[in-house]
């Protein structure tokens, strides 16, 4: 039986009457919520765990857990594209899209995946509210930052941005600083070290790596722009902030054994 003809027969069953769906326009005000920054309302929406609430939520598949893995990733598609259309960078919003589904893949109880869902609608609100607090910008503007966040690991000219977006590089070059403070270079610089500080933060990748990744000319000029940035050295930075990783049941073990140790004492 075909896909079509078994829905028509499934259709005609008593059982499907017993189903009901939630009003869309909840969902949406949501979603809403979620891309115009509305930290209020989306935390409150994340402490009622409407998410998990089974009444009126389709059933996309018999597995509770798999069930709410396939929400999971409508909700996701459904926000990222509008962040994206409140003016969330494109790249940003389906790269975060992608990074957070993928972690779906390790988890594997119904209350970790409520607890992604609320990391993941409380990142892209907190993202769009920061995004509504700071942008003033001209559509230029804003194209020229989704390139800048698209490309930051190549080396970028005002000469490439300007072509981009078909206009001249002294235009863009005057735009740019108008409307936002700074200069274009002085823009992707500190975009760079934004990014080369989450590395120093998250990553073990060594300083030299970090530098090539973001395309500096040499790890001596990414030293000098970062202590020029941030007043530190990498090395200094990733001293104060580098996150350490414990492993969880070693540590447990080692006090275990610590307290043992001191009752035989």
């Amino acid at each position: 039986m075909s896909y079509q003809n078994e829905w028509l027969l499934f259709e005609a069953e008593d059982e499907i009457d017993e189903i009901e769906h939630r009003e869309p326009i909840e969902e949406l005000l949501f979603y809403r919520a979620v891309a115009s920054g509305d930290i209020k309302a989306v935390k409150k929406n994340c402490e009622q765990q409407r998410f998990t609430e089974c009444d009126g939520v389709g059933v996309l598949s018999k597995n509770a857990v798999t069930n709410m893995k396939y929400h999971f990733v409508i909700t996701t598609a459904m926000i990222t594209r509008l962040c994206k259309q409140n003016g969330m960078e494109m790249e940003q919003a389906f790269r975060l899209s992608d990074f957070y589904i993928q972690k779906l893949d390790g988890i594997h109880t119904v209350e970790e995946v409520q607890s992604l869902h609320d990391e993941m609608v409380m990142d892209y609100t907190e993202k769009m509210r920061r995004y509504f607090r700071d942008n003033t910008y001209s559509k230029h503007i804003n194209a020229s930052k989704e390139y800048i966040y698209s490309h930051i690991k190549e080396r970028i000219t005002i000469e490439d941005l300007a072509d981009s977006l078909g206009v001249s590089a002294s235009y863009l070059s005057r735009l740019f600083k108008k409307e936002t403070g700074i200069s274009v270079s002085a823009y992707i610089r500190r975009q760079k070290i934004e990014m080369a500080k989450n590395l120093l933060q998250y990553s073990d990748y060594p300083i030299i790596e970090i530098a090539n990744r973001l395309s500096f000319s040499s790890q001596s000029h990414f030293i000098q722009q970062f202590r020029e940035v941030t007043g530190m050295t990498p090395g200094k930075y990733r001293d104060e902030h580098y996150m350490i990783h414990w492993d969880i049941e070693k540590e447990l073990c080692v006090a275990s054994e610590s307290e043992l140790k001191k009752e035989q004492d």
